[in-house]
């Protein structure tokens, strides 16, 4: 550590730019090992890993054809920031993702509303008075007139949506990875091969100036519009007619962004520790808004940091893990771009309650980056939302316990609602104001099911 740091200082002194991550070009022009390379704009290439199992014409299985859904929502946006969903179509009750133990959890879609406070009991008279005679009585006074609130905003959603099992032999589903800042594809190792191996067609991209992807030595580059469409051009030419979503922390909100542009193609999405329903805004007091040159002479510390952040150990086999997944190893200038980027002030929650699609939370319980209460507030807006805790987890969770999200992955691959069991009506309020406190549970508080063991 002490060798990089005198390095760093060393660079900022004699004014040399950090240096800038480049492509690898393959000698014969083809991708090697299922890599290629896209140019997404003029200049701006990106390395994608693509890998597309061969299926024999003869043994192709046929998709099923699936459960369909009534979704059916009604989002009002109040001018007291308060925010009232209204769920008038299905409420899935499946027995969805079974645990080792044998448990099964139940659809976390929450009935909700807030206290009326026309309804509250009174507090007892100790003595009541005794009752007027007869003559006396009058009639009761009645009740003072509520001022008719006038929403601010009204958002309807009436839909069908098919939800279908989504085998690796199935030929029109495809799987994207998408993962966060400063990583790589790489991170996404162990879920590549899985998947690969069972049939899948698998699609994971690095983002500019992350592994092997061309790095634009300017901040307008990393904003969130710019990689969202960055990965808009990578879906587009990879997409089959069924595909999922799979993204880590900031790539979160690049799945929930391609979700909500493309409702009919995107059959279901993972959102792995990727926090809660909340815009994104850039932090002004955040240590990344230093100059990149401090940053640079800070990157070990910071890599130590994120080490002990991200994962629940930090042992020989984190370390390696960190190296082999290629995390963290941005340069300062990136880095900074893309946490001072990251603005995106249309994905509130009355964005991610207007989603249909159904999606599995995965959190890590020791997460520090993420709060478990930010996963449970985005499964309580979410219309079909499942969320899983694993108990050996941290931000880094499908590198620490690969077996256990992909598992827990490919159960919620294989899963289609059970159209037997049937619910409908609905209501869900919520405070944006003052967010989870706010909630008076009427049926009960979303449950997390029990942590899964290797």
């Amino acid at each position: 550590m002490l060798t990089s740091i005198t390095e760093s200082i060393f660079c900022c002194l004699m004014g040399k730019t950090t240096s800038v991550v480049l492509p690898v070009e393959s000698s014969d022009g083809k991708p090697a090992d299922g890599f290629e390379f896209v140019e997404v704009k003029p200049g701006r290439v990106l390395r994608v890993r693509h890998i597309l199992a061969e299926r024999p014409a003869t043994t192709e299985a046929q998709p099923e054809a699936g459960s369909s859904v009534h979704c059916k929502r009604k989002i009002t946006v109040y001018r007291n920031g308060q925010l009232v969903i209204e769920n008038l179509g299905d409420v899935l009750h499946s027995e969805i993702l079974q645990c080792q133990n044998g448990d099964v959890e139940q659809c976390s879609t929450v009935e909700v509303e807030l206290s009326d406070y026309t309804t509250a009991p009174s507090s007892p008279d100790p003595k009541p008075a005794p009752p007027l005679p007869t003559s006396d009585l009058q009639k009761p006074a009645p009740p003072p007139r509520r001022r008719r609130r006038r929403p601010k905003r009204t958002v309807l959603i009436d839909t069908e949506r098919c939800i279908s099992s989504c085998k690796g032999t199935h030929p029109d589903v495809a799987l994207f990875f998408i993962h966060g800042v400063g990583g790589s594809l790489d991170i996404w190792g162990s879920q590549l091969d899985f998947f690969s191996r069972l049939g899948y067609e698998v699609i994971a991209p690095d983002l500019a100036g992350h592994g092997a992807s061309t790095a634009p030595q300017i901040a307008a580059a990393y904003t969130f519009y710019a990689l969202a469409e960055d990965l808009r051009a990578i879906f587009k030419r990879y997409a089959r007619k069924r595909n999922i979503l799979i993204g880590h922390s900031y790539g979160v909100s690049f799945c929930t962004f391609l979700a909500h542009e493309y409702p009919e193609q995107v059959h279901k999405v993972v959102m792995i520790n990727g926090g809660g329903p909340t815009a994104l805004e850039p932090s002004l007091c955040s240590i990344f808004q230093l100059p990149s040159c401090v940053l640079h002479c800070l990157s070990p510390c910071l890599a130590w940091s994120f080490l002990k952040a991200g994962f629940a150990r930090q042992g020989a086999k984190e370390k390696q893990l960190l190296k082999e997944g290629n995390a963290f190893n941005v340069s300062p200038f990136v880095l900074r771009a893309m946490m001072s980027g990251q603005y995106w002030p249309e994905g509130d929650e009355v964005y991610h309650a207007e989603l249909t699609v159904p999606i599995l939370l995965v959190h890590g319980m020791h997460d520090k980056f993420v709060p478990i209460e930010e996963d449970q507030r985005m499964a309580e807006i979410l219309l079909f939302a499942f969320l899983k805790v694993i108990e050996e987890g941290s931000h880094m969770v499908m590198m620490e316990c690969p077996e256990t999200v992909n598992t827990l992955l490919h159960e919620f691959f294989l899963w289609e609602p059970d159209n037997s069991k049937k619910d409908t009506v609905t209501t869900v309020t919520a405070d944006e104001a003052t967010a989870v406190q706010t909630l008076a549970v009427s049926t009960g508080t979303p449950k997390v099911n029990k942590p899964l063991n290797k």
